[in-house]
């Protein structure tokens, strides 16, 4: 299951989803985005998969939170990238990554996995 939406902040130090009220108990760092934009600044994401938490979920000022299937994520709006990453991070064996995305306004011009160029 995934918790949208997917900007929340980890407290890497106490394992927890600030905006959440989550805690995290078991969890793998999964990956690292980093996104290049010509009218943004640039940003990382670092990406987690976690199957173990404790807490209740509370509203939220990012939206509006809901544990979704993984399945149901691909009929919701994304930008290309997104479809690449989750495509890793929905295969449990996939080792650490690091991905490149660069876009020219909202259009994905260039993608890289672990430093090889993909095709878009």
């Amino acid at each position: 299951y995934i918790l949208a939406p997917s900007q929340l902040y980890v407290d890497y130090s106490q394992g927890s989803l600030e905006e959440t009220g989550l805690t995290l108990t078991e969890y793998r760092y999964r990956g690292v985005i980093t996104f290049v934009s010509d009218i943004w600044e640039g940003e990382y994401m670092h990406l987690f998969t976690a199957t173990g938490w404790t807490g209740e979920l509370r509203e939220c000022n990012e939206g509006v939170l809901e544990w979704l299937h993984k399945d149901a994520l691909a009929a919701l709006p994304q930008w290309a990238g997104d479809k690449l990453f989750l495509e890793l991070i929905h295969e449990a064996d996939t080792p650490f990554f690091s991905m490149k995305l660069q876009y020219e306004g909202e259009t994905l011009v260039y993608a890289a996995l672990n430093g090889k160029e993909l095709a878009i």
